[in-house]
Parts: structure tokens; C-alpha cells; sequence
């Protein structure tokens, strides 16, 4: 479990050194990521804020915020399920190039994880000798995790 005031703390030291500021919008939609510890569409944020925090947002606020976050690396976007999730990189200070993520399809649990440069360079050089030229790197694979597949007869 992450100690969510020392990830708060952090992405607001990322933002400070990249000449960013953390809003309170911001650091609200930032810190309902990482309450709900799972993955949320926009306007599951929206509604998470509004249960949770007792605060109003607009979704047009949201969208922005979660495009602030994704370029400054303390969120990702699942494309397949069009969700959001938190930076698992955010505490220690460097990048991790490209992240991949393993997602349950029973629970919707997600592990971000590191693939090897080699890989995604090969991956990209496979495309191209294939006649495509790769936008996203990211790997969204679907798994089972282990509490699911213990579970399951």
C-alpha cells in the first residue's frame, strides 16, 4: 500500500522542478487515482470526487487535468478501457521509459511495469519492416492475477 501524502508530496516536487504547478484540481483528481487505486474513466473521477471528497468538478476540467497528468508522467491512460491509473514510478524520482501494464480481466487490477528498451525497439522495428510505424509503445496485456486465478475453479 502506498503512503499516499509521500506520493502527494513527490508529484508536487516533479511538478515544481519541471517549472509545473499542482492545483488544487490537480492534486484532487491525483489523489482520487490514488484512493481508488484502480482505474478510472473521467467520469468515474468525477463521480469518485463528488462520493468521496465532496467536491464538484467539471468534466471538461477533468479531461484537462488528466492530459496535464499524463504529460508530466504521474498518470497513464489504459487505451483499451479508456481509464486512468497512477504513475507506480511517481516515488522514486526517475523515469522508467515506456510503461507496459498488466490488467486482470476478472478484477481490473493493474501492474505497471518496465519493458526492456530492446524490446520496444525491436517491437518498433518489426512494425516497420512491416510497413507501420508504431505511436504508442505501451503494452496493455490481459492477464489473471494470482487472487483471481486461485479463486477460479
Amino acid at each position: 500500500m502506498r503512503d499516499i501524502n509521500s506520493v502527494m508530496e513527490q508529484a508536487e516536487q516533479i511538478c515544481l522542478a519541471r517549472g509545473k504547478q499542482l492545483t488544487s484540481k490537480r492534486k484532487l483528481i491525483l489523489s482520487a487515482l490514488l484512493h481508488a487505486d484502480q482505474p478510472l474513466s473521467a467520469y468515474e473521477l468525477i463521480d469518485y470526487c463528488k462520493r468521496y471528497f465532496a467536491q464538484n468538478i467539471q468534466a471538461m476540467s477533468v479531461y484537462r487535468i488528466l492530459d496535464f497528468l499524463e504529460a508530466e508522467h504521474l498518470a497513464h491512460k489504459l487505451n483499451i478501457s479508456n481509464k486512468y491509473v497512477i504513475c507506480s514510478q511517481i516515488e522514486c524520482g526517475h523515469e522508467h521509459g515506456v510503461p507496459q501494464f498488466l490488467i486482470c480481466f476478472q478484477c481490473g487490477k493493474v501492474s505497471e511495469i518496465a519493458a526492456e528498451p530492446k524490446v520496444i525497439s525491436s517491437v518498433c522495428a518489426n512494425a516497420r519492416q512491416e510497413g507501420f510505424t508504431v505511436r504508442s509503445p505501451q503494452f496493455e496485456i490481459s492477464c489473471v492475477c494470482d487472487d483471481c486465478a486461485k479463486n477460479t475453479p
